[in-house]
């Protein structure tokens, strides 16, 4: 099965009221969908969703590399997945939310072709996730009554809260939090690299009065070993996001202790096929996997959520960055349903999205 075409385009995405998080602010994202067709008649959509300061793309970058990689993609075999990410990697280093997008629309393709789903092509553990809801950075009340109104209204039982900038600030939002939304529902918090090693030590054990139950890349993305430390002297879960980019990152993580949970997102790594294997490698040390998500649209979330459904060591999911969209469908129906914070994966098909362009 060659491929005979590639096409591009971006995508403005508009969101419901500006996302602050310790080191960035955003009101909207632009992404770039990618449509590979093959001589088959047989096509898959992917997507890329760059963040510079995570990924160092834009989409501007993201087009440039595309084109690159069309003219080594034009006339190789869609189901050879393994020997088309060797391509990329030795056309360029990095780019993996370029990479993402030709990643994932291959296993749309390949899912096509098999006539199956995605979480069935890449396990089919299970068809059906629960996802957490993301509260951005805010005034304490403000955040407090974003998360009630998230498990009364809509229904979510996890929240993610972003943190990071004021330490104290964050201990009375997550305690305003917890006050508002009761014991039972699951916190977890995102502190995007805002803190030291010092103040993490102290604001996570004042989490830990409040039920949180795990703290994301408390420290620099680089800084393993503080957070190798940091994970010693609390007792809330340790977990790593913008420190995983590749299968030896989460080696390494792994290796000295510095995490209870990574976190895989497809637009850090390039897609499915490294997710795979940073998955593999985690689960080998018993250290277990969420996957997250940058602003995307459906396209690349029913690609990560295929593969939390598909994997029993991915136990959890932060997959709800399209709900953020001014129109969170952007006429992508299909892929999946959402009630509340379950996910319903369809049965349709690779990705199962009623889409083309």
């Amino acid at each position: 099965m060659k491929i005979v075409d590639m096409k591009v385009e971006l995508i403005k995405i508009p969101l419901k009221k500006p996302f602050r998080i310790a080191f960035a602010v955003q009101d909207h994202s632009v992404n770039v969908l990618l449509k590979i067709t093959t001589d088959e008649g047989i096509w898959g959509i992917g997507e890329a969703a760059p963040f510079e300061p995570v990924t160092g793309e834009n989409a501007a970058t993201v087009v440039e590399v595309l084109k690159l990689f069309k003219q080594g993609l034009i006339g190789m075999d869609a189901m050879n997945i393994e020997g088309i990410h060797q391509m990329m990697d030795r056309l360029i280093s990095g780019n993996t939310s370029a990479k993402a997008a030709v990643d994932i629309a291959l296993y749309d393709i390949r899912g096509k072709a098999m006539n199956q789903p995605l979480y069935k092509v890449l396990g089919g553990m299970s068809n059906r996730i629960v996802t957490d809801m993301t509260i951005g950075i805010d005034a304490p009340e403000a955040m407090a009554a974003e998360a009630k109104e998230r498990v009364e209204r809509d229904g979510f039982t996890i929240l993610k809260v972003k943190a990071g900038i004021c330490p104290a600030d964050d201990i009375r939002a997550l305690t305003l939090i917890r006050e508002a939304v009761g014991p039972d529902v699951r916190l977890r918090v995102d502190a995007n690299q805002g803190y030291t090693a010092s103040d993490a030590v102290k604001t996570l054990r004042a989490f830990e009065k409040v039920g949180v139950e795990a703290v994301e890349q408390c420290l620099p993305w680089w800084d393993m070993e503080g957070a190798a430390f940091v994970r010693s002297k609390v007792d809330v879960k340790i977990m790593l996001d913008e420190s995983i980019h590749s299968p030896m990152d989460a080696a390494r993580a792994c290796r000295i202790g510095a995490a209870d949970i990574l976190n895989i997102k497809l637009m850090k790594c390039g897609g499915l096929y490294p997710a795979e294997k940073i998955n593999a490698v985690a689960e080998a040390s018993h250290v277990q996997c969420m996957v997250g998500c940058m602003l995307e649209t459906k396209v690349s979330i029913a690609a990560g959520v295929s593969f939390v459904a598909a994997k029993n060591n991915v136990t959890e999911a932060d997959c709800d960055s399209f709900m953020c969209a001014v129109d969170p469908e952007m006429g992508m129906s299909g892929g999946f349903t959402v009630e509340g914070g379950v996910y319903t994966l369809s049965e349709a098909p690779g990705l199962g999205l009623s889409f083309d362009f």
